[in-house]
């Protein structure tokens, strides 16, 4: 797959099928749309692509820097990048570019740089400056540039009664379970590991301490979770925790693995954490004794869960 980060240094000479969107969480909604686009892509001899946005237009319209987000642009090329894309556009949403009109947006950029001959796109998708356009609009346009377009239509997109909204409040309550079976995959949190406090060591849990730069990527409840990570091309599972560790009055949110069965130093790796089911609530415990009972729980059942 070829990744474009800005479309202003870019020019597609292959005819393409396109699809547009922001597609957070890259959903079992949103693969109703890719899946059509890169099968007719295969069929007719065609290019696949999807132009999508970053910032998240809400961030730049709205100044909405509370949003938060089911990817980071790194995790949402992975995604895309194993459905067997070829091209992917990532172009920088800014106020002048929310200012192009409808005529603009699909004469300058869908027909002139990207060449496309056809679009697949949602019933409900709207466009041009303050998304006055609709998929009526783009049918018209069409006729005008030699393209053809392919609406998806409420009742096919709305059988699978799923949003990235919906699995952001899965994900805020905790409920781990109904956001992989939204999505289509586990959660995922992807950062660096670094030094923390050497809490989970004296405990006989050391951790890996996660750090995400990403400030706008969701983090779920606090809590523990089952999880898994690849490290080295092996599968290995653990046991997170996310929150402030109030057993021994922390107050930075934190992030902390405790793998099972490895030892290796991981300092400064960038690593991806899968997240595969929630074990409890974060509490905080009458005594260290008391929160080393209950690790010792966590890791059974944990254990129970990846050998089921």
């Amino acid at each position: 797959m070829i990744t474009v980060r800005n479309i202003s240094k870019y020019k597609e000479e292959y005819p393409t099928v396109i699809t547009i969107g922001t597609f957070d969480g890259v959903h079992i909604g949103h693969l109703k749309i890719l899946n059509k686009i890169i099968n007719h892509a295969k069929s007719t001899a065609l290019k696949s692509s999807v132009l999508t946005f970053f910032p998240h237009p809400r961030m730049v319209l709205q100044k909405d820097t509370n949003i938060k987000l089911l990817n980071t642009i790194d995790e949402k090329i992975t995604i895309l990048e194993k459905l067997g894309l070829d091209v992917l556009i990532i172009h920088p949403f800014t106020r002048e570019f929310s200012r192009l009109t409808a005529t603009e947006f699909v004469r300058d950029i869908l027909v002139n740089t990207l060449n496309i001959k056809k679009v697949i796109i949602g019933y409900d998708h709207r466009f041009g400056r303050n998304r006055t356009a609709n998929i009526s609009d783009l049918i018209t346009f069409g006729s005008t540039y030699n393209f053809t377009v392919d609406e998806i239509p409420a009742q096919e997109i709305d059988d699978v009664s799923v949003s990235s909204t919906k699995i952001r409040k899965a994900l805020e309550d905790g409920d781990i379970e109904t956001a992989n079976s939204y999505l289509g995959y586990e959660y995922m949190l992807t950062g660096t590991i670094i030094k923390g406090k050497g809490i989970g060591k004296q405990l006989g849990y050391p951790t890996a301490n996660l750090y995400i730069a990403e400030d706008y990527k969701l983090i779920p409840k606090n809590g523990a979770y089952v999880v898994n990570s690849s490290i080295a091309d092996i599968t290995i599972y653990g046991m997170m925790n996310i929150g402030y560790n109030p057993t021994v009055n922390g107050t930075e949110r934190s992030i902390e693995i405790n793998f099972f069965d490895f030892d290796a130093d991981l300092y400064d790796q960038k690593i991806q954490i899968n997240i595969l089911v929630r074990l409890r609530d974060e509490h905080k415990f009458e005594s260290i004794e008391a929160l080393k009972a209950q690790l010792a729980k966590d890791k059974e059942k944990s254990i129970e869960f990846i050998q089921r």
